[in-house]
């Protein structure tokens, strides 16, 4: 039996940045400490959100370490590693420590365009390598590759392989792993705003983006749908919706920072090929926050 911890609400933290991009580890502190407040379940480094894809090993290393410093509530860290070179992504998980690290996120590779084998053998390669569980990332918005149930089903029986972070968008792929999987591969939501109806087919939680800004509102919406309260689990949905649909406007991490600086957690700067919010954008953000009450 393959034990998992991924259950609940996981924020995909962003890494603030200072106005020289430098990352900026006061803002991070602070970020840690709003997020400590609320009753979330576990911490993501260097997913998308974290920008880590623009982030230096060295980078990469102080943060996962500062992370793991400030969790004052001793929560699960899952630690993104990914990229399109299957050797290359075996070599980082080598030389990364992961001491403290209670699974690794990766993404299906981009730009190569594998296919189904190719991402298979792909996986099969890291869970192989991986001294701790490999939680699978589907997200072919970003890769250009959607990866089938049927692959995710394949992968699923690796004995490393606990999960999959499902950011297709596409609930009836999702039915089918949720369908066709064993009780103790797990299914999360990759997509903040549709985690009640994956919940309602068999995800066992999100790793959210809005819970950088609004952890206890996604934590309170997690839970009652887990419990079965889809009229609470409703209602938080809808007070969240208005903000997801600016943020999906401005690209992630770019309006979950813009958000968090509105709130006055961090600041938005992000590096490029990413640019800050337009000021049109910014301002429905300031207006929507203001109008909302979320925690």
């Amino acid at each position: 039996m393959r034990m998992n911890k991924m259950t609940g609400t996981g924020v995909a933290l962003v890494t603030p940045l200072d106005k020289k991009l430098n990352v900026d580890f006061q803002g991070l502190k602070k970020l840690l400490q709003h997020i400590a407040h609320s009753k979330v379940h576990y911490l993501v480094v260097h997913g998308t959100t974290g920008e880590a894809a623009t982030t230096t090993p060295e980078e990469k290393s102080a943060i996962l370490s500062f992370v793991q410093m400030h969790n004052v509530n001793n929560l699960p860290v899952v630690y993104g590693i990914g990229g399109n070179n299957t050797q290359e992504v075996i070599d980082t998980i080598k030389n990364t420590h992961l001491d403290g690290v209670d699974a690794v996120l990766s993404a299906s590779p981009c730009y190569n365009k594998p296919s189904q084998e190719g991402l298979y053998q792909h996986y099969q390669a890291i869970a192989e390598a991986c001294p701790v569980p490999i939680l699978l990332y589907n997200i072919p918005a970003r890769t250009g590759t959607n990866m089938t149930s049927a692959t995710t089903l394949r992968l699923s029986k690796h004995p490393n392989i606990i999960g999959i972070k499902e950011a297709s968008g596409d609930l009836l792929q999702c039915m089918e792993i949720a369908q066709g999987k064993d009780n103790d591969f797990v299914i999360i939501s990759g997509e903040d705003i549709l985690t009640l109806p994956m919940i309602a087919i068999g995800a066992v939680g999100v790793i959210s983006t809005i819970a950088n800004a609004f952890p206890e509102t996604m934590n309170r919406m997690v839970d009652a749908a887990l419990a079965g309260n889809n009229v609470a689990a409703r209602r938080h949905t809808w007070a969240l919706l208005p903000i997801a649909k600016l943020i999906g406007l401005a690209g992630n991490p770019v309006g979950t920072k813009q958000l968090l600086a509105v709130l006055g957690i961090c600041q938005n700067y992000v590096r490029l090929p990413l640019v800050t919010a337009p000021s049109s954008l910014v301002q429905e953000i300031k207006t929507i926050t203001q109008q909302q009450n979320i925690e």
